[in-house]
């Protein structure tokens, strides 16, 4: 097998050798006398683009096997990366006495070079110098639920987010004529894989080339790439992206959430009511995904957030998501978002609010009364008891753990953004006073369980 030359990475692991012949291709380094074989495989890395690590002598030591320590070292070390866990595979080696092969052992990772092929040039045995090369096929790093996603997945052009063909979306979307929203710049539609993993597809409405301007271009790949860090189980997560000239277009893949919206089951009377650990599980999903989006750098912040854009599962835990098309800009050069991009402090805010209405039941902007931060500022002055406050739907509840809650709620809603908590200190605080933890507040089932099967079955054929 000739080694291929467009090398992406060089890195030294333990591998399962497989021999290949010298008549497939064999680098000269191998047919040249062993004492020239460093100074010929060095040339050949030159010319292969491989880099030559260097040898460690190392003393020979036999196994009660008759394999040479190094081999066996290498059947007891080797690891194989799958799903991101290490799970250890004494796998049988070749015999020590062929000393001059070139191997090849194809890896999965979730953090490196998906499906890439490392290639192991072992010039002499135990005292040998290794020119490892890792080729990545047509895909670039691609988490290990999303690759049963797309038949023929093409190379991402942001690392780990998969480009999947419209006409893969159109099939599950039934020719687009499944549409559950829209926007101004935008359309929502609900799919159905072969597996039954539902996904939702947000579409651009700019169907012509001439009108995707190169700002269209540079939102469209920075909300993809910004999408694609979170990876929490309580956000809607980018599975891939769609991306064609003929017809244009341009779509975003996301989890789907089927039981709905926290605003329908707070304040739609046809939606099932909430109760109070349901409640205390929502905002605490919230509560630890927004405080993994603001560590990361730069942080995470979606362009809107409500409880309109907090979707629930199946086994209802929370899903923030941030859907739209756009941040900052509805993807023409002429026209200017009418929305002011939030930031950390005003999304902090914006939890205080959505806690506020999982705590009373109310709207916040209620078309004849105060606005519910307003509303609730009665009750933090002293002048409203606490019954009057909670929603009545809820029956009985903790009242300690309630009183806790609001002062939350007051601290995030502070009319001065520099004392608003940051929201690491509201999760801990949280925590405490709810006593649920990151894996009580994220859903029992992930709705990309079939995927994940689907792919293992894929590999196993």
């Amino acid at each position: 097998m000739p080694l291929p030359r467009d090398p992406l990475a060089a890195a030294a692991i333990p591998f399962l050798p497989t021999t290949c012949r010298a008549d497939d291709g064999r680098p000269a380094a191998l047919l040249a006398p062993p004492a020239s074989r460093a100074a010929a495989a060095a040339s050949a890395s030159v010319d292969a683009g491989l880099r030559l690590l260097p040898a460690r002598p190392r003393r020979r030591r036999r196994a009660d096997s008759g394999r040479s320590w190094f081999l066996q070292r290498l059947e007891e070390d080797l690891v194989v990366l799958r799903n991101g866990a290490r799970a250890r595979t004494p796998l049988p080696l070749n015999s020590a006495r062929d000393k001059h092969m070139l191997t090849e052992y194809p890896v999965l990772t979730s953090g490196g070079v998906a499906m890439s092929e490392i290639y192991l040039l072992r010039i002499y045995d135990d005292q040998a110098a290794f020119a490892v090369y890792c080729r990545a096929k047509k895909v670039g790093t691609v988490r290990p639920w999303v690759t049963g996603l797309s038949g023929q997945l093409q190379r991402a052009f942001v690392t780990g987010v998969p480009s999947l063909k419209r006409s893969e979306l159109e099939a599950a979307c039934e020719d687009f004529s499944n549409i559950i929203g829209s926007t101004a710049n935008c359309m929502l539609y609900k799919g159905t894989l072969s597996s039954g993993v539902e996904i939702a597809v947000v579409s651009s409405l700019i169907s012509s080339k001439n009108d995707w301007s190169k700002e269209c271009e540079s939102q469209y790949r920075k909300k993809i790439s910004s999408l694609s860090k979170v990876g929490h189980k309580n956000f809607i997560n980018l599975l891939g992206y769609c991306e064609e000239e003929n017809p244009f277009t341009r779509a975003m893949v996301f989890e789907y959430a089927p039981n709905g919206t926290l605003f329908e089951h707070l304040h739609v009377r046809e939606a099932e009511n909430l109760d109070w650990m349901a409640r205390l599980r929502i905002s605490m999903g919230i509560a630890y995904c927004l405080e993994q989006m603001h560590k990361l750098n730069p942080p995470v912040v979606p362009r809107s957030f409500s409880s309109t854009t907090i979707h629930l599962t199946d086994d209802f835990a929370a899903k923030v998501s941030d859907l739209d098309f756009w941040n900052g800009t509805k993807g023409s050069d002429s026209v200017t978002d009418d929305c002011t991009m939030l930031d950390t402090e005003s999304i902090v805010h914006q939890y205080g609010i959505i806690l506020l209405e999982i705590l009373t039941g109310r709207v916040p902007f209620p078309e004849q009364d105060l606005p519910l931060e307003q509303w609730a500022s009665i009750y933090f002055e002293g002048k409203m008891p606490l019954a009057e406050l909670m929603d009545s739907s809820l029956g009985s509840f903790p009242e300690e753990t309630a009183h806790a809650l609001c002062d939350v709620a007051r601290s995030c809603i502070d009319p001065d953004p520099s004392k608003r908590p940051r929201m690491a200190l509201v999760a801990a605080q949280m925590k405490e006073i709810t006593a649920v933890g990151p894996e009580g507040a994220t859903p029992k089932v992930s709705p990309l369980w079939w995927a994940e099967l689907e792919i293992m079955s894929a590999e196993a054929t």
